[in-house]
């Protein structure tokens, strides 16, 4: 659906009350303060959900006494403390976020409040191993972790990925969807869905599920972004706009995933900042992004992995006076999409499913160095760029400096371990081969 039809459909005035913020006393003010969080109406069951909702997959992360990385939890206290305060209440995890140590971390944040007063969701990432045992072993570990006797949304993670052969390997064969549906019978799941990484024939084949009455989702969680609205690959992953627009019409809340890009909408290009600077310039980049996500009225929550409190804040502000885009502003993201895939850059969202790599090297990290030097106008492209010799050098040192030498890229061996983990399909191997020619090229004045 093009975005014009969509709100010529939609009327403008419709779009705008539909996303005017609701306050907890109903007041309107424009006073900061928890009762300004903008918050939407599950349709569903009548759950009334922050449209701003806390992604657990980025919790801050410190050494140990013994070098080991580990959550911050007294950090992680205190964001979830501030959360709180300004009205979110939904929050999002995983058994597989931070190699396994996001649930504990988010239990016990979260169990120090009264368990109605927040939504907890979960997952089944089940990747590794799709067995009965271990498979029922993670569902009630996510109890455990999660100081709680019932999950508000639990998600079949990222399905579309192998399509139907690996969804009927992850959750039919092992009977494992049969189980879920029973704990949702027992009160003990309040609302199924799942999270979708995949082409547009995977996630039509799950909507043929929903039509049919085989499979009845409560919501579905997606990638949805003004970049990937309409320019996603097409192969690996499909348009959101597409997947909003099957969703709408099946009436399915949506809850929104990577609406920063893993970051990279938060951080532009120099020349696209600046634009976005010239029409708001007392807001922040990012607040662009989450009024995308938070103008189309089927959804539900956007996500935000926040590390510290500066984004929190931020974020917290956006949602707090929130303004849905005009169509205007619409078509002016649409303009900067355009323009942000002129850049070349990696599709990496910094999930970190792809670790622990088992050489050893640190993906994520190589990556988002690569990728912020691009987006910052600090990479070195040929010999003859104004500068070249002084960007050659600041690339190799924080290079150096973000990534230690015996994580670094050339130390891949293509094993494909990370391949299949990776919700983005990044031809990983490949991506670290060419950042390690293109530093090896950098060495040897060969751009």
């Amino acid at each position: 659906m093009e975005r014009r039809e969509f709100l010529k459909i939609s009327g403008a005035a419709a779009l705008a009350a539909a996303c005017a913020p609701k306050t907890a006393q109903s007041k309107g003010t424009k006073e900061e303060g928890p009762e300004q969080m903008v918050y939407r109406d599950n349709p569903k069951n009548g759950d009334r959900v922050s449209l701003l909702g806390f992604g657990c997959m980025r919790w801050p992360m410190i050494k140990d006494a013994d070098g080991k990385d580990v959550i911050d939890q007294e950090a992680v206290n205190q964001m979830v403390d501030y959360a709180i305060e300004h009205g979110i209440n939904y929050f999002d995890t995983s058994p597989a976020y931070l190699q396994g140590l996001s649930e504990q971390a988010a239990g016990i944040a979260l169990s120090r409040y009264p368990r109605s007063s927040y939504y907890i969701a979960t997952k089944l990432s089940n990747f590794g191993d799709q067995s009965p045992k271990a498979s029922l072993e993670m569902y009630r570990n996510s109890f455990r972790q999660l100081n709680t006797d019932y999950f508000d949304y639990y998600l079949l993670h990222s399905i579309g990925r192998g399509g139907k052969d690996a969804f009927n390997q992850r959750y039919v064969q092992n009977g494992m969807l049969d189980f879920l549906r029973a704990e949702k019978a027992a009160g003990r799941i309040r609302n199924l869905g799942f999270s979708f990484h995949g082409a547009k024939h995977e996630f039509d084949y799950f909507m043929e599920l929903f039509d049919s009455g085989e499979m009845i989702w409560d919501f579905v969680q997606i990638e949805m972004n003004y970049v990937d609205w309409k320019h996603a690959d097409g192969v690996r992953n499909v348009n959101a706009d597409y997947l909003y627009e099957e969703l709408d019409k099946r009436e399915l809340p949506i809850v929104i995933m990577e609406p920063l890009l893993g970051g990279r909408l938060a951080n532009v290009p120099e020349g696209i900042a600046r634009q976005m600077k010239e029409r708001e310039p007392d807001k922040s980049i990012a607040s662009w992004a989450f009024r995308f996500c938070g103008t189309y009225p089927r959804v539900l929550c956007a996500l935000s992995g926040m590390t510290n409190m500066d984004p929190l804040m931020d974020n917290v502000k956006t949602f707090g006076h929130f303004q849905p885009l005009t169509p205007e502003e619409l078509d002016f993201l649409e303009q900067m999409a355009v323009q942000m895939k002129e850049y070349p850059l990696i599709n990496c969202t910094d999930c970190k499913y792809c670790m622990p790599c088992p050489w050893g090297i640190d993906i994520p990290g190589t990556f988002q160095h690569y990728n912020r030097a691009v987006t910052e106008g600090t990479y070195a492209q040929s010999k003859d760029q104004k500068d070249y010799a002084k960007l050659k050098k600041a690339y190799l040192v924080s290079y150096d400096r973000a990534v230690p030498t015996v994580r670094q890229a050339d130390h891949c061996i293509a094993c494909g371990e990370c391949l299949s983990h990776c919700p983005q399909s990044i031809a990983i191997p490949g991506q670290l081969r060419r950042i390690a020619r293109y530093i090896e090229n950098l060495k040897q004045d060969l751009l």
